[in-house]
């Protein structure tokens, strides 16, 4: 989905063009293609203090391309869609390129998820099959599955032949909770990837001899892109803790397998600095950081303890990363290179100064073709708006590019890296015998920390324990609130509509 760009605009950050993507093209091909030139070396290595499980760039290559086979043997055809629920394990990533590879689309989803949201999921994206691990909660119906043994041994035959085609056609589906409240599913091209080159050196300063090391699960988009995609693409290795690491052992890792780059969200950054005080990352270059805002104490305190600076960046689920600052400057944060992003009005009026919608220009590769049978839903009240698509985020932009981040339009939640709709945490709460009204915010309790907090009218106050015992049958941990507060009656607008960030700024200035 292309949109041709206006001229004349008043201020806007042209970094010119990006390189268009070649054509014909297949996004596993393209991230795989490195590896056909240093086979024998190690693609991922997934650590554990007492070993690692190492993958070359040969075993890697053969594992997805016989999974692609295992996928069409199972029915799978191009544009069905495949539903991943599967944990943090190598099975992930390898599961989702073998599907791109023959034209299948993946929907990873979090490994958190209820039975009950799940089953919304699929009921949006009508999956053809559903490939799972052990344990994982299942939707609601008769859609078939691929258990875990059952995938795995499709590792072993013969490779497929990779679908090469047009850049613009889907390539995969991932959830984001909009403006518009609920999940919706973002529909990526195969040239999504492409576009992830324009932040190799506008973020990570990538290169084939790194070793990067990515704190996240397998099975989250963040560390799928950031962790995975990207090392491979340029031939580089990519270190992923197992699942049972704690993060006290990390330092350890990184020190052992010598790597380079980190990369986690800002509280595991904080919680390394509290474990280990004196911390000692003698190959380390540069960390960097994503998922929710690098708060400026935590970054002073990261370089002057390790001599290492903290790269910052900015994306969505639409449209990946587009905003970094790179190791050789990383106070702020300016559109990569290949963009072109303006602030906006929200009419998609390019603004002369002052705040405004963060808007990235219509034409930009690494932009989403749409949200998922969208035909049937209400439009977004923020999207696009002639040649720009229009974000729910606001921050002020200086002439040179630089950016001031204000926070989001509306009042998505951001917590570990995961975006999520108040809305989703009401409707839970609301289901509760007690609880008369809620209203879900993040709450900032430190100068350093946020968590998710639900404030609830009720006769009384009702026992923390059970709030949480009643999220937690429908809710992911990382939707559940750390804090619930009773209140009298919660503030309203003059059309009635809950004002969450009255809430919040009253709380938060009480807590001063």
């Amino acid at each position: 989905m292309h949109w041709p760009l206006a001229e004349g605009m008043a201020q806007l950050f042209d970094q010119g063009a990006a390189d268009p993507c070649p054509a014909p093209f297949n996004l596993t091909e393209y991230v795989l293609r490195s590896g056909l030139i240093c086979p024998d070396k190690i693609a991922l290595a997934v650590l554990s203090p007492s070993g690692s499980e190492r993958w070359s760039y040969d075993r890697l290559r053969a594992a997805i391309l016989g999974t692609a086979t295992g996928l069409q043997e199972a029915g799978l055809l191009p544009g069905d869609r495949l539903l991943m629920r599967l944990g943090n394990t190598v099975d992930f990533p390898i599961c989702f390129l073998a599907a791109i590879a023959v034209g299948v689309l993946p929907v990873p989803t979090s490994a958190q998820l209820t039975p009950r949201e799940a089953t919304a999921v699929a009921e949006m994206v009508a999956p053809k099959t559903i490939v799972a691990g052990h344990g994982i909660a299942l939707p609601d119906g008769d859609v078939p599955v691929l258990d875990l043994p059952t995938l795995q041994a499709m590792r072993d035959n013969t490779p497929a032949t990779i679908e090469i085609g047009d850049p613009n056609r889907p390539a995969y589906l991932i959830f984001t909770s909009g403006t518009s409240g609920q999940p919706r599913a973002v529909v990526h091209a195969h040239r999504a990837v492409w576009a992830r080159r324009m932040m190799f050196k506008a973020w990570y300063d990538l290169t084939p001899g790194d070793r990067l090391l990515h704190a996240g699960a397998f099975n989250w988009t963040y560390t799928l892109g950031t962790g995975l995609l990207d090392p491979w693409t340029v031939g580089a290795t990519a270190l992923i803790p197992a699942e049972d690491v704690p993060a006290s052992a990390l330092p350890l890792l990184l020190r052992r397998h010598d790597a380079t780059i980190l990369a986690a969200v800002p509280g595991l950054y904080r919680q390394l600095l509290r474990a280990q005080p004196r911390l000692h990352l003698p190959k380390l270059r540069h960390g960097l950081t994503a998922g929710e805002k690098l708060p400026e104490p935590l970054h002073a305190a990261w370089t002057e303890i390790t001599g290492t600076p903290l790269c910052e960046a900015f994306g969505m689920s639409e449209c990946s990363t587009f905003l970094s600052a790179p190791p050789n400057d990383p106070s702020i944060m300016r559109p990569q290179p290949g963009r072109r992003i303006a602030t906006t009005d929200d009419g998609g009026h390019v603004l002369r100064s002052g705040p405004g919608h963060i808007a990235i220009a219509g034409s930009d590769p690494g932009l989403m073709l749409g949200y998922w049978n969208a035909e049937t839903e209400a439009p977004d009240p923020v999207s696009l708006q002639g040649d720009w698509y229009i974000t729910a985020d606001m921050a002020e932009m200086a002439p040179d590019g630089a950016i001031t981040y204000h926070g989001r339009v509306d009042d998505i939640i951001t917590a570990g890296g995961f975006r999520i709709s108040p809305l989703e945490i009401e409707d839970v709460l609301n289901t509760h015998p007690d609880v008369q009204e809620s209203a879900a915010v993040q709450l900032q309790i430190k100068s350093d920390t946020t968590i998710v907090a639900a404030f609830y009218t009720a006769a009384s106050p009702l026992p923390d324990n059970a709030l949480q015992t009643h999220a937690a049958t429908q809710l992911a941990r990382y939707k559940q609130p750390r804090l619930y507060i009773h209140r009298e009656s919660l503030p309203k607008g003059a059309n009635n509509k809950l004002l969450r960030r009255v809430l919040r700024e009253t709380y938060e200035a009480a807590d001063d």
